[in-house]
């Protein structure tokens, strides 16, 4: 049968038609991101099968750094091309992060197990996230005192311990005792500063310069007795003795303690609560702006909201988890640690974490500074 020019023409549409989809699927096919993940984290702050069961299920090859401070991720964010496709900042630094246009808005609709969230968390992680848009709850705990309970009974000597355990970081006459068996403070300005304006009775994120006109005062005789200054490496320490007391985070020092337990070291360590209370803190999962694979940082997040996975963390690494699904899966005895999951009554006594601004973050970071080199 002859070709009508009504049959050519349909058939140049057809071609046409195949040739658009053939060029939407190749288009499609470049866009598909390859099966890499880079995560940047905390050291000491993941269970040991969590990255390998996430590769073995997506098939998605995990490239895992560790941090020890905010300061170094957000220089690292600020400077962009980090190469990360996740990053895990305190809240209150993810705030600077998100004003600043350094990270991803989330997309909840390829989260399925965001449901399991809980809700007083996501409320209380809301006032520095409006809406919850940037941020994802990884873990959370506080900045609290750690002891060494046999070594710091002897270097007291007859002295017994004091009523607020804030004290024994910030009274010249109780630190001086225990520089003997070692005293460790957290590495990083975001940390000591609202610590000690906590202990002088005022908001630990000030945005008033004056409330930090007695930190130096505060800071400056116990800056003596202050023998390591560490993020991370002050677990082992604790953990082995060669530190007795530590301003630190309450998840380090139980992991301490069960490192201690399990070596058998002998080493007796304890995350206080303080009576006035600590300063919480909570870790977040975001997604750089410039993220290569923001897919699999999708996949990954909802990854670790299966309640099973996210009480896997909890029981490797003592912090409390935001998952209401999972504490069915969390150990007895983690889940019974006081200093793991706080009593409502020791909740109400911490601290909440809070914004600051440049000129604060700076006046923290010379505060700091001046303290550590001893000027």
């Amino acid at each position: 049968m002859p070709t009508t020019p009504l049959r050519r023409q349909l058939s140049r549409f057809a071609l046409a038609a195949l040739a658009a989809s053939a060029l939407l699927a190749g288009s499609a096919r470049a866009q598909e991101e390859e099966k890499v993940l880079n995560v940047y984290n905390w050291s000491d702050y993941i269970s040991e099968d969590t990255i390998k069961n996430f590769e073995k299920e997506t098939g998605i090859k995990v490239r895992y750094d560790n941090f020890d401070n905010n300061e170094i991720v957000h220089a690292k964010l600020v400077a962009g091309k980090t190469g990360y496709d996740i990053v895990v900042p305190s809240s209150y630094w993810a705030k600077l992060q998100a004003d600043g246009g350094l990270l991803r808005k989330i997309d909840k609709s390829q989260i399925p197990n965001y449901k399991n969230l809980d809700p007083d968390v996501q409320a209380q992680l809301a006032k520095l996230d409006p809406g919850n848009e940037y941020m994802v709850n990884w873990l959370w705990g506080f900045t609290t005192v750690g002891i060494n309970v046999d070594k710091v009974k002897a270097a007291l000597g007859g002295m017994p311990m004091p009523d607020n355990v804030w004290d024994l970081i910030f009274k010249p006459e109780y630190i001086s005792k225990l520089k003997s068996c070692g005293v460790s403070f957290l590495d990083s300005a975001t940390e000591v500063i609202p610590a000690a304006l906590h202990y002088l009775g005022k908001p630990p994120y000030s945005k008033s310069l004056g409330d930090y006109a007695g930190v130096p005062a505060l800071l400056k005789p116990i800056r003596p007795h202050v023998t390591l200054f560490s993020s991370s490496g002050y677990i082992n320490d604790m953990a082995n003795g060669s530190i007795c007391l530590a301003l630190g985070w309450s998840g380090d020092i139980n992991i301490a303690r069960q490192r201690a337990i399990d070596g058998k070291t002998g080493q007796k360590i304890e995350a206080l609560i303080p009576k006035t209370g600590g300063i919480i803190f909570m870790d977040t999962m975001v997604i750089p702006a410039d993220a290569a694979h923001p897919g699999n940082a999708y996949k990954f997040i909802n990854y670790i909201l299966r309640p099973e996975v996210h009480a896997s963390l909890t029981n490797k690494v003592f912090y409390a988890n935001p998952n209401k699904e999972s504490r069915k899966f969390v150990k007895p005895e983690v889940a019974n640690n006081p200093s793991v999951f706080l009593s409502d009554a020791d909740m109400k006594r911490m601290a909440a974490p809070d914004a600051i601004n440049n000129d604060i973050r700076r006046q923290m970071t010379r505060m700091y500074t001046s303290f550590k080199t001893g000027l």
